[in-house]
């Protein structure tokens, strides 16, 4: 197994993407903390993976809140005494609207979640990953780094933009450490996201532009899965990436070549 004596904690486990990647990496010997706002999300996900042999603990906390962070990997640490991999992964679509609608609360909540969260769990996770080396994969998006065509996803593209230029930084400020710092980038994937994505107004100012049927090349319009992105996921936790860090892989089938 790819990960055998590895731990790995993954945020935003509880469905899509990070479900899809706990129980990858718990496939490939990986023990996974599987980190969610609530116990109930992650119960499911947690018990699968230990019915199917593998080892995972349900870790609950805000990734926007700095204490909560520090004490969930102090929890990781507590019961298994290092940590070689992180999944940041949690973050939500937010509200998409004309920039004059976007209300700066809703700008604020968009930033606390995406990057500053994405901040607090690589940051609290750095004096662990320092003792023996390991890998840092954070979830953004094509939107901010490809595709500047959704109109209204002012504040999430910020966001997804952001994190590539965070994970730039700290892959070279790690990379003493043999920590690794990379990022993907998924196109339209099958997930529950768009269930927290309100968008208002945008069509007022969406540009007129007509696409190819479809709108994802590889797949005639099909979007990507969850299980897909897992595996870009396990790559880049795994020693088959060990000489890449601080570089953004898209997974989007080649949808925002298209958009962009």
């Amino acid at each position: 197994m790819q990960l055998a004596d590895k731990v790995a904690l993954i945020t935003g486990a509880g469905s899509g993407i990070g479900e899809a990647a706990a129980k990858l990496l718990a496939k490939e010997g990986a023990k996974v903390a599987a980190l969610g706002r609530t116990e109930d999300e992650l119960k499911e996900v947690v018990e699968q993976i230990q019915q199917s042999g593998g080892e995972a603990m349900p870790v609950i906390a805000d990734i926007s809140e700095a204490d909560k962070m520090q004490q969930a990997y102090q929890q990781v640490a507590e019961k298994w005494g290092r940590l070689d991999i992180v999944f940041a992964n949690a973050g939500i679509n937010g509200v998409w609207a004309p920039i004059e609608e976007l209300k700066p609360e809703e700008w604020e909540k968009t930033i606390k979640i995406n990057l500053t969260g994405t901040f607090f769990t690589v940051k609290y996770a750095v004096p662990y990953l320092k003792k023996q080396g390991g890998s840092v994969i954070i979830t953004s998006s094509i939107n901010g780094t490809r595709v500047f065509s959704n109109t209204g996803a002012t504040a999430y593209s910020s966001t997804k933009a952001g994190q590539v230029a965070f994970a730039k930084m700290v892959a070279l400020e790690l990379a003493e450490h043999q920590v690794r710092v990379n990022v993907i980038c998924p196109g339209a994937i099958s997930t529950s996201i768009d269930q927290n994505t309100q968008q208002r107004n945008i069509d007022s100012v969406k540009e007129p532009v007509e696409f190819p049927e479809g709108q994802i090349p590889l797949t005639d319009g099909k979007p990507g899965t969850s299980e897909q992105v897992a595996q870009l996921v396990l790559f880049f936790a795994s020693e088959a990436s060990s000489h890449i860090t601080g570089t953004e892989m898209w997974i989007d089938g080649g949808q925002s070549l298209l958009l962009g």
